[in-house]
């Protein structure tokens, strides 16, 4: 049996313990949840005792995860080495170490193959931390795992040559309080009131997009998550010169993130080929059905965010081939951040190391 523990209790631990729950993870016992400070948070009706954390917390832990938004407050730089040193494998959703050079950065539909260098004796240096086992594996960004999730089949199929993404990034990737603000900002403005003090993103998001949000700007005009998802893409698909551009957008959505995402090709591929290829790819769910109006007009169905919160799978749609380039294909993406793209994924990850035996229970 298993003993895992969960470091950090906001939007993305609070997920990862119901995905434990519901995982098919051989648990000794409950999670141990771990955070600055000791409380009780109630979690879906069921009172959480949270123990503080510190090195002696991860003894006899199998596995550790850190579910840091995006590693901003440094947990896993503190804690990752002891957890290691103790015997655990940690799963890491903080963006701290995932380029680090020998550190597997996971999507187990797309390369789980790459956690088989857990079963190394040797050490990796992680920055700020030092020489450490080789039992470390980073969780991809949210936008990242819900994009690699369906390019991975159209691209063992036909190859993928380019790649544009333009994101449509829910608030709750920001966290717990970037919710509430949208709360409280759409409240003050329906009662025709000022929407308040930017706390989380630095303009107005109720009613409004943001195409820089509250990330940062960085080379070439583009901003931290949008490189992101380039370098971790490039990894993730072991295709580091893959031409990527990508435009990150913060929408009113409180949960669950959309992509409209181009993909030029190596050799042409019928959209419908592209639809069943996609309909038999393990974790897609594919919505792309003409749909009958009262009015007797047709459409075709596609996946909204309201389809994807709270559920698993990573939902594809509005599948076409662009008329003016033959090897050209569209998709759009809707995926749960906070599971598909944080919590789930992770647990997800841990799964496929017991089930290769790397961690026996």
């Amino acid at each position: 049996m298993l003993r895992v523990a969960v470091v950090g209790i906001g939007a993305v631990g609070r997920e990862m313990v119901r995905c434990l729950w519901q995982s098919s993870l051989p648990l000794s016992e409950e999670p141990i949840v771990l955070a600055r400070t000791a409380r009780e948070v109630t979690i879906d009706g069921k009172t959480i005792q949270v123990r503080e954390a510190n090195p002696d917390a991860f003894k006899g832990a199998d596995i550790v995860f850190f579910a840091g938004t995006e590693g901003e407050k440094g947990a896993a730089k503190q804690f990752a080495r002891p957890a290691m040193e103790q015997g655990a494998i940690v799963i890491d959703n903080g963006s701290d170490f995932r380029m680090v050079e020998g550190v597997p950065l996971v999507v187990p539909e797309v390369n789980p193959d790459d956690l088989e260098v857990l079963r190394s004796k040797g050490t990796i240096n992680l920055p700020g931390v030092g020489e450490v086992p080789q039992k470390y594996v980073a969780n991809p960004n949210c936008s990242t795992i819900q994009m690699v999730v369906a390019l991975k089949p159209l691209h063992d199929a036909a190859k993928i040559k380019r790649v544009i993404v333009s994101t449509y990034q829910a608030v709750s990737g920001a966290g717990s309080a970037a919710i509430e603000e949208l709360e409280i900002q759409a409240h003050r403005i329906l009662h025709a009131q000022d929407p308040g003090e930017f706390k989380v993103h630095p303009l107005q998001i109720a009613f409004n997009v943001l195409a820089g949000a509250n990330w940062r700007f960085e080379e070439a005009g583009y901003t931290n998550e949008e490189w992101k998802m380039v370098r971790e893409t490039r990894k993730i698909l072991h295709e580091p010169e893959l031409p990527i551009t990508v435009t990150c957008v913060r929408v009113p959505v409180f949960n669950a993130h959309a992509e409209a995402i181009y993909v030029e090709l190596e050799k042409p591929l019928i959209a419908d080929e592209a639809r069943e290829i996609l309909r038999n790819a393990k974790g897609i769910f594919v919505i792309d059905e003409p749909t009958q109006l009262p009015d007797g007009s047709a459409y075709r169905s596609y996946p909204m965010p309201i389809d994807a919160s709270g559920k698993d799978p990573v939902y594809v749609g509005r599948i076409r081939n662009d008329p003016f380039n033959p090897e050209g294909l569209w998709l759009w993406v809707v995926a749960d951040n906070l599971r598909k793209g944080a919590a789930l994924n992770a647990v997800q990850i841990a799964e496929e190391i017991v089930s290769r035996e790397i961690v026996k229970p």
